[in-house]
């Protein structure tokens, strides 16, 4: 390797490049969530169809990861970088143009689930850039910086959120133009070469995983609304199932699969992708359960749930830092023991305090929980990657990149129902307890539920009782968000009885495996 190719591969430039080209999907997790119910008014959407302007983004980007990895890979990831940044620029303009008519929810929900297409195809690129632009004995600090500051800017959703909604709905999709046009010009200046794995790409298999995933993570994201008991939700479980299985048995005939396959054969590979999937159970929700559980119980406004956010993700960007220097100095298996061990602790602590409600008894508990998910996120997304050997990195990004969404359907689905039947038990019984009869007290309680905890209609309550009620919703909400921490504790101690199956071994990283990722070439 020359020292000018060295030279590329430590460029900040590259690690700026990628960060600013993923920003914009990253912050999109939550500031939709935050600009929804102001988004409904205006275009006059239902709850449903509110749900479906963020659930079109989520199902797209789960259907598509496992062949955007594939296009990295085939078309290279630079060039798909670019294609990924400037496709969620334009969708990030019609969502903002969406017009003020009868279509209006027909035009949103299809320009949102480009955009997720658009992130599927960016997000293996970038990563597996990033990957390939650190020399082996630093790779564990590089991912862990990328996943830190790229996981950082899930917080500064509702921050944003909360000033851009002084204007208007339209600007928190607007605000990724100058961010997608700074992320294309250092994407351009950065040194990142142009390697590519031409070959055919599995259509067949493509449309398989796609249709399977997109059924399976729209019967996990409807679950609350349909039910448990619905037919509906399980005929999107069980055929997504059936088409996920289906895709596997037809990988292993296609000469090249989309997917190969037999990666997880891997012990440290299977162990590294279980880690994840429990990990992202509770980790991608927080943002949002945090959120309303500030708003309902701690009554603060988008800057004090902001302030709560900022403290879980520092902890988190800290202990990044640190643990990508655990991994390269010692392997993975013990910086994801000591992620899920803090973490469990994080969220145990957590669970303790958000009954008492008071936001100062759950700073420390914040910072905890959120160290514990960066001491583990980063090293175990690189130990997956590291062990690509025939496989590539964009396809192992890919995969890696599905099992964690997969995950994260999963947790919003769980926990979302947790939460909701012990806040309707519990208040139905305070309300029982303040006078309501128990017909008239389930149904405002289920109706409190479905507004998230937020409707505040006592119409059925007697007066003198109605100050009473709302003390009763800002603990009774608390008691579910305390069900919630704890099943993520529970969810982190699977994973960690999941990394002790870790072999313990530092797979061979050769120089040249890299691929030359970031080596000057052809633009």
């Amino acid at each position: 390797m020359t020292e000018s190719t060295r030279t590329a591969r430590l460029s900040p430039l590259v690690m700026v490049a990628m960060i600013l080209a993923v920003s914009m999907s990253f912050i999109d997790q939550t500031i939709v969530a935050i600009a929804s119910p102001e988004l409904q008014r205006d275009l006059g959407l239902t709850s449903n169809e509110g749900e479906w302007v963020i659930n079109a983004y989520l199902v797209a980007l789960a259907a598509t990861f496992a062949l955007g990895g594939r296009i990295a890979d085939a078309w290279g990831a630079r060039r798909m970088v670019l294609v990924g940044v400037a496709g969620f620029a334009v969708t990030s303009a019609l969502c903002g143009a969406t017009p003020d008519t009868s279509w209006a929810e027909a035009w949103l929900i299809t320009a949102r689930a480009a955009q997720g297409v658009f992130a599927a195809v960016l997000l293996p690129a970038a990563i597996s850039i990033v990957y390939g632009a650190a020399p082996p004995e630093k790779r564990g600090r590089s991912t862990a910086m990328f996943f830190g500051l790229t996981g950082a800017f899930t917080a500064l959703g509702p921050i944003l959120g909360s000033y851009l909604l002084e204007w208007t709905w339209r600007t928190i999709f607007w605000i990724n133009l100058p961010v997608a046009a700074a992320a294309l010009v250092c994407v351009m200046l950065a040194p990142i070469g142009a390697h590519r794995r031409p070959g055919e790409i599995d259509r067949p298999g493509a449309a398989l995983v796609a249709a399977g995933m997109a059924l399976s993570v729209m019967g996990f994201s409807q679950a609350t609304e349909w039910g448990w008991t619905s037919v509906w939700t399980w005929a999107c479980l069980a055929g997504g199932a059936a088409l996920l299985v289906l895709f596997g048995l037809v990988e292993r005939r296609r000469r090249p699969p989309l997917i190969r396959l037999d990666i997880f054969r891997l012990r440290g590979f299977r162990v590294d992708s279980g880690v994840l999937f429990f990990a992202m159970i509770a980790f991608v929700p927080v943002s949002y359960f945090l959120s309303v559980y500030a708003a309902v119980s701690l009554d603060l406004d988008a800057g004090g749930a902001s302030t709560l956010l900022l403290l879980y993700f520092l902890g988190f960007l800290l202990a990044a830092q640190v643990g990508g220097r655990i991994f390269d100095a010692w392997g993975a298996k013990p910086t994801i023991l000591l992620g899920c061990a803090v973490g469990i602790a994080g969220y145990v602590w957590w669970a303790t305090q958000v009954t008492t409600l008071d936001a100062a008894d759950q700073h420390h508990p914040l910072l905890l929980a959120g160290a514990g998910i960066g001491f583990l996120l980063g090293p175990a997304s690189a130990d997956a990657v590291s062990r690509a050997h025939d496989a590539s990195y964009g396809e192992v990004t890919g995969i890696n990149q599905t099992i964690r969404n997969y995950g994260s359907a999963l947790g919003f689905a769980v926990l979302g129902t947790l939460a909701t039947h012990v806040f309707t038990g519990r208040f139905a019984s305070s309300l029982v307890g303040l006078g309501v009869d128990r017909s008239n007290a389930d149904e405002l309680a289920q109706r409190a539920a479905t507004g998230g905890g937020g409707d505040r209609d006592l119409s059925g309550v007697p007066a003198a009782a109605r100050g009473a009620v709302e003390r009763a919703v800002a603990q009774d909400f608390a008691q579910g968000m305390r069900a919630v921490l704890i099943a993520m504790a529970v969810a982190l101690a699977v994973a960690f009885l999941i990394a002790l199956r870790h072999p313990g071994d530092r797979p061979a990283q050769d120089p040249a495996d890299v691929h030359e990722l970031t080596a000057p070439g052809p633009r």
